[in-house]
């Protein structure tokens, strides 16, 4: 398990917003090269990791990308103005401390806005908006940033490190879905699974689920499964009615989300899933919700349709740079799908 939490940190301190996924991509080869035969990138950047065997060939996969900004303009006086890439409540933007990354080494800057002392009252009341906030790297002009190398569409990040909590809870940036990526790698380092395995760290998930549909075109896999994190329903400000998953009770299998618009898993998905985690006594938690959706939905319904599953890590507050999650729920979560690596030939076959 501190090898999980180690690892964690790892890829939570590192920085890879969506399209610039490359440093994440590099941690995730330098993992499993030791456990697979061949390695590349496609066109898009995906990483794709294939372990040769027998048939059904699975795709396990998992995003690289976290959401970030991107600098869209710079001022006279030298302030950065940014466009949200990926899915911000823009309130955890707001005085956060952010790297900005360019071609010659990391920046530091920081999020400001008018300061509510000099507010109307009106205006201290309301939430505010990412197209009132700028980044401040304490330039005093244009030219004084550009020779910095910063441009529009340079990508940045939050400045926010990994850190334990109480037991076997952390917090960090980005376990959406750094956390699925340590799924995914610890399931290969752990199977025993004589089928084709395609293990693939994608890109662009944040801003579309791009990256999974390109590779799971090119793969064309027998089956699937998306590793993720989900609500939890356990904390203040949310009812378990609304999300009765809970941290600490085991990895999440997916049954529908989005209200159906995104993915609706197939009942013999569900009991490769759900039969499998019964046949090794791993706990598990059974998902429907009405938020957002995953890689999955992407890849099943890709060229003629792949089953596809997904097994998610509840984790809270997900888009914000303060997430938590157990380190026991990624070790289950691992151990389920390496077992699902070994049992897709008894519900899948040719």
């Amino acid at each position: 398990m501190s090898d999980i939490k180690s690892l964690l940190e790892k890829l939570s301190n590192a920085h890879g917003i969506s399209g610039w996924e490359g440093s994440i991509q590099q941690i995730v080869k330098e993992e499993i090269a030791p456990y697979v035969d061949e390695i590349r990138l496609d066109k898009l950047g995906n990483l794709i990791a294939t372990k040769k065997g027998v048939a059904p060939s699975i795709m396990i996969e998992a995003h690289a990308d976290e959401i970030g900004l991107m600098v869209k303009h710079v001022d006279e006086k030298g302030f950065l103005r940014f466009i949200r890439i990926g899915g911000w409540f823009d309130q955890t933007l707001l005085n956060q401390r952010v790297i900005i990354h360019t071609r010659s080494g990391p920046i530091t800057g920081v999020i400001g806005c008018k300061p509510p002392h000099v507010m109307k009252d009106e205006d201290r009341k309301k939430v505010v908006e990412a197209k009132d906030m700028f980044i401040d790297i304490g330039c005093i002009s244009q030219k004084e940033v550009e020779d910095l190398g910063i441009l529009p569409g340079t990508p940045v990040s939050i400045d926010r490190t990994f850190a334990s909590l109480q037991g076997d809870r952390v917090t960090g940036k980005a376990f959406d879905n750094r956390a699925g990526l340590i799924v995914m790698i610890e399931a290969l380092k752990r199977t025993k699974s004589k089928s084709t395995v395609y293990a693939v760290a994608t890109v662009q998930e944040e801003v579309g689920l791009k990256g999974a549909k390109v590779a799971a075109y090119g793969l064309d896999p027998d089956v699937a499964i998306a590793a993720d994190v989900t609500i939890p329903g356990d904390h203040p400000g949310i009812e378990k009615k609304d999300a009765p998953i809970e941290m600490g009770k085991g990895p999440v299998v997916v049954v529908a989300d989005a209200s159906g618009r995104g993915l609706i898993a197939t009942p013999q998905v569900i009991e490769w899933l759900a039969g499998t985690a019964r046949e090794f006594e791993i706990p598990i938690q059974l998902e429907a919700s009405d938020g957002g959706t995953t890689d999955a939905t992407a890849i099943y319904l890709t060229k003629s349709g792949i089953p596809t599953g997904v097994i998610s890590v509840a984790t809270r507050y997900i888009h914000s740079p303060v997430e938590v999650l157990c380190i026991s729920d990624i070790e289950k979560a691992a151990d389920l799908m390496a077992r699902c690596l070994e049992t897709a030939g008894r519900y899948f076959k040719n």
